[in-house]
């Protein structure tokens, strides 16, 4: 019995000088001044999309106990204008994930842009400064058979230049995330979505007091002014979109999954 304590006290006290486990952390880098879509978009001229916002930088993901943590860095330290009272108001991030194999080509209405073939996402986390309830009522109204895939963070904050947001590993369907692929979109958020977009603001051919500029009337450009960078995959080609005279797609922004 003496021997059992003993052995036991040994293995605690292993533990306890071991400290923590480390949390599993996978980052990503992406060029500044990027954020222009396919090289030609600008910003909507009210002042509260300042120069930077909508700029990626980085994407940390976090395994952190039974939760993954997503943190999205931007190029300007983050505002709310509009009263959001989450620490951010004009952004809109999606982040694409693709655990498994299978999984969606296209993004949700509004995006305008697909997935290269293997490179479909298995579930989408969205870090909006709109209420939960909101962004899942859309989803589940807008997105189709994605709704299921579409994950949404209790509480999405932001704080000088990053917005932050947490989701259980088992609505991602697992916590492997050093084998996963990601893919970000960087959107504007958008209270009044036209038509049946995903809370997507416009890019059109002229920029607008709330409306991105350098694109098309029609609805074939991506609305899209940044995107997650890797070595064989480059915004520039990703998001080249060809429209033709009746304003309908002719090639679709076509993006691929980053991985480590």
């Amino acid at each position: 019995m003496q021997h059992k304590r003993m052995k036991l006290l040994a293995a605690t006290m292993a533990m306890l000088m071991a400290g923590p486990v480390a949390a599993q952390t996978v980052t990503f880098t992406d060029p500044t001044g990027d954020d222009n879509g396919p090289g030609n978009y600008v910003y909507p001229t009210d002042a509260v999309y300042k120069r930077g916002s909508f700029d990626l930088t980085k994407l940390t993901v976090t395994k952190n106990g039974a939760n993954i943590d997503f943190a999205v860095d931007v190029n300007s330290t983050l505002e709310d204008p509009w009263g959001m009272r989450t620490g951010f108001s004009v952004q809109m991030i999606f982040i694409f994930i693709k655990t498994g194999p299978g999984g969606h080509s296209t993004t949700p209405p509004g995006v305008n842009a697909q997935f290269a073939p293997g490179n479909e996402w298995n579930k989408m986390v969205v870090l909006s400064p709109q209420r939960k309830a909101r962004v899942v009522n859309e989803a589940n109204t807008k997105t189709g058979d994605m709704a299921k895939d579409v994950v949404v963070p209790n509480i999405t904050r932001g704080s000088g230049r990053t917005i932050r947001g947490s989701v259980p590993a088992a609505e991602l369907g697992g916590d492997n995330i050093e084998a996963w692929g990601y893919q970000v979109v960087m959107q504007s958020n958008e209270g009044f979505p036209a038509g049946n977009d995903f809370l997507t603001r416009k890019v059109n051919e002229y920029e607008g007091q709330h409306r991105f500029g350098g694109g098309n009337d029609g609805d074939c450009d991506p609305h899209i002014m940044d995107v997650l960078d890797g070595p064989d995959a480059k915004q520039a080609d990703m998001l080249a979109y060809k429209c033709g005279p009746d304003g309908k797609s002719e090639k679709m922004a076509t993006l691929k999954m980053i991985r480590k």
